[in-house]
């Protein structure tokens, strides 16, 4: 029962440490963005929460409230609007109806502009602040209040029209509110004409709850796919033969103090928080020490380095090749044998400093296996939040801890586990094949941003056909290494490893011709890289037939578009890659722009392509009916000095890749990718832009609702 209830608690709390992770964010999410005289406010609310609504409910609930300070010759053009219609019910506990709004919320509030204002034509700034309560089925949070600024443009018809009315001098708060009435639902899905502002042209439902769901969602699915990961892979690594061996050694250790039961339980749990601590705090205090020194773009700018630079690519490459051919018996890694003696030494000290050395021998001893596992793992967290890699490490650490926790608290399971053995060497070379296939995911990343050329797809996918058909010949016992056990037959789970290799094997010979592999795109260099492609060659794509070029290049100077020498759209699609190219052709065609923030080094953006741009109805959507421009955020192609830029806090910009990923902070303040914009010629967005989200039919509808708002604004 004790055992049972001990397990139980440890990993309540990993549960509650990820869960702590998961809230350390607002629920809500606010953004303002500007269209001529008007702004509109979106809130995104996470998770089970619901937010109120403008109301206002005398005697109520606490409504969502609206502050506006206005400069002189600014006035409020109507009270706050809310474009999504929020729930309607009747409350008891009020006894009241109330409204309230889960998942998002739209609002609009327009301005009037001074003819003065207007006849000079600058941007006018503007602060404003919303206060907002959110509640979930159990609780609710404090009102909480968040302050933003916005700029304002006047428009042509402002500075013919008459002066608005001026606020009394020292009267610049304006509070927006509804209607007296507080009834600001009505009937339609939008209240506000779509012909009158192609910006906020309404859509059907669907097509906007899909749309604000793929923002939202985005980054947390994305978080947790990272966190469950780390849990595995810190579990998988007690299997490894540097780590394995280190448990009866773990028991010999707390078998000593057993006697009294209440210190050895103690100093068990101070061994499982030690294994914790000595792994995630040192990449903690890294984190922290660039975020707090140089803020969010100093930490942003070593990810974003640590990610596709060439430099750290190719040596996390060589790294997993040398653990591989270590994994292989050609020679032992280990950590210097003096500074593992030193701590073990210490270890044999006992009481608190012992143990806490202990934990610092497995760590050192179990570097050799760990090593590669930690690495995979922190290189795949930079690519999220500056949080990720520190709630990443914690997860494996906790998972890693755990096992030796429990053979700390109970010394007597040590007879349940299998004995070391030959298995343990067979773990080791399969990693090593795991290590190698791996491992060419880095030298992939900085070929692409860098365009060497090394490793195109078909290159890359014969080199998986190898490493895994050795793999499948090793399970069965065909190939054997220096520190393999004789195998004198197949047992029944080497045989079933063996049948899924083999099979994995035949799935990625199609690759070789062309085939997308959908299920392995956000691993593999993207199509375009291939020299041949069977069937591009017969005239045939994954998803029907090749169609003619998209562009009239009569229209484009030099008659292609700029950088398409080295960067292509997927699935034969056509477009451009430098945004004042690309805006300038869309006005001569009169379409739309479908803008897509990617690169090279992403993941999701080749997983969209490949599960969701490959559907012919969005393939068709994108070539006819939209002009598309692809900013790569991380190339490393160099531009010419008078194409540098110099950002708001100083940074010169030389890079294509940095120049995008910066223009896309300061137009869109987001610095995620992929990020896909629709906007009318004008450069204004049409719709809410999307993230990543696979799901085909909300792709669907997030393109034609783009077009709607798009017609209707023309």
């Amino acid at each position: 029962m004790k055992i049972r209830h001990t397990i139980a608690t440890l990993f309540v709390l990993l549960g509650t440490v990820l869960t702590a992770a998961a809230q350390f964010e607002n629920p809500v999410k606010w953004k303002a963005t500007a269209t001529g005289q008007q702004v509109e406010i979106t809130a995104t609310i996470g998770g089970a929460w619901h937010m109120y609504d403008i109301g206002p409910y005398e005697g109520g609930p606490n409504a969502t409230t609206f502050t506006f300070e206005l400069p002189a010759g600014v006035t409020l053009d109507g009270g706050i609007q809310q474009l999504t219609p929020p729930t309607r019910v009747q409350d008891e506990i009020f006894g009241m109806e109330i409204g309230y709004f889960s998942k998002s919320a739209r609002f609009l509030q327009k301005f009037n502009v001074s003819s003065e204002l207007a006849a000079a034509g600058a941007p006018i700034t503007i602060k404003g602040s919303v206060e907002w309560q959110v509640c979930d089925d159990e609780s609710c949070m404090p009102p909480t209040d968040e302050d933003f600024t916005f700029t304002i443009t006047p428009s042509a018809q402002a500075a013919a029209s008459p002066a608005p009315e001026t606020p009394a001098a020292g009267d610049t708060s304006v509070t927006a509110t509804p209607d007296p009435t507080g009834k600001m639902v009505a009937d339609d899905a939008m209240m506000v004409d779509p012909a009158a502002d192609a910006t906020l042209s309404a859509t059907d439902g669907t097509t906007e709850q899909a749309s604000l769901e793929g923002l939202q969602q985005n980054e947390k699915k994305s978080f947790w796919g990272i966190i469950i990961e780390a849990i595995l892979w810190g579990f998988a690594a007690l299997l490894t033969p540097c780590v394995f061996p280190m448990v009866p050694m773990t028991v010999s250790f707390f078998m000593k103090g057993s006697d009294n039961k209440a210190k050895g339980r103690m100093m068990a749990s101070l061994y499982g928080i030690s294994i914790v601590a000595l792994y995630t705090l040192p990449i903690a205090i890294i984190i922290l020490v660039t975020y707090f020194v140089g803020g969010d773009s100093v930490t942003a700018d070593i990810f974003n380095w640590l990610a596709t630079h060439w430099i750290p690519n190719i040596l996390f490459f060589l790294i997993f090749m040398i653990f591989a051919a270590s994994f292989f018996g050609a020679f032992e890694i280990t950590m210097p044998s003096k500074l593992v003696n030193k701590s073990d030494s210490k270890a044999d000290k006992g009481g608190l400093v012992g143990v806490f050395f202990m934990a610092l021998t497995l760590v050192l001893v179990s570097f050799s296996c760990t090593g590669p596992i930690v690495g995979t793992v922190l290189v795949k967290s930079t690519q999220g939040a500056i949080w990720e890699p520190i709630f990443t490490m914690l997860a494996f650490s906790i998972a890693f801890a755990l096992p030796f926790t429990v053979f700390a608290f109970f010394p007597s399971l040590l007879k349940n586990l299998p004995k070391s053995g030959g298995w343990l060497n067979s773990v080791k070379v399969v990693l090593g094949f795991i290590e190698l296939a791996l491992g060419l995911k880095f030298l992939s990343v900085a070929d692409q941003t860098y365009h060497w050329g090394l490793l195109d797809r078909e290159v890359y996918i014969a080199l998986w056909v190898v490493i895994f058909t050795l793999l499948g010949f090793y399970l069965l016992g065909k190939i054997r290494f220096a520190h393999d056990s004789e195998t004198k037959y197949v047992s029944v789970k080497r045989l079933f490893l063996a049948i899924i290799t083999f099979a994995f094997v035949v799935y990625l010979i199609p690759g070789m011709f062309g085939a997308p592999l959908k299920a392995l795109s956000g691993y593999l260099p993207p199509l375009s890289t291939m020299d041949f492609n069977l069937s591009a060659t017969t005239g045939t794509a994954a998803t029907g037939t090749t169609a003619p070029s998209s562009l009239d290049r009569s229209k484009i100077a030099g008659g292609a578009p700029k950088y398409s020498d080295f960067l292509h759209l997927p699935h034969g699609l056509e477009g451009f890659f430098d945004y004042e190219e690309g805006m300038q052709y869309a006005k001569e065609v009169g379409k739309p722009v479908f803008l897509d923030f990617t690169g090279h080094g992403c993941v999701n953006c080749r997983e969209m392509e490949a599960n969701v741009w490959s559907d012919p109805t969005v393939q068709q959507l994108l070539r006819d009916n939209y002009v598309i421009i692809a900013l790569y955020v991380d190339d490393k192609k160099q531009l010419p000095e008078e194409e540098w830029i110099t950002t708001p806090d100083g940074k010169v910009r030389k890079t294509l890749g940095k120049i995008n990923a910066s223009f896309q902070i300061e137009r869109f303040g987001i610095n995620a990718q992929p990020y896909y914009v629709l906007l009318d010629n004008a450069g204004q967005p049409l719709v809410t832009p999307r993230s990543y989200d696979l799901n085909v039919n909300g792709f669907i509808q997030f393109l034609e609702s783009g077009l709607k708002a798009y017609q209707a604004g023309r």
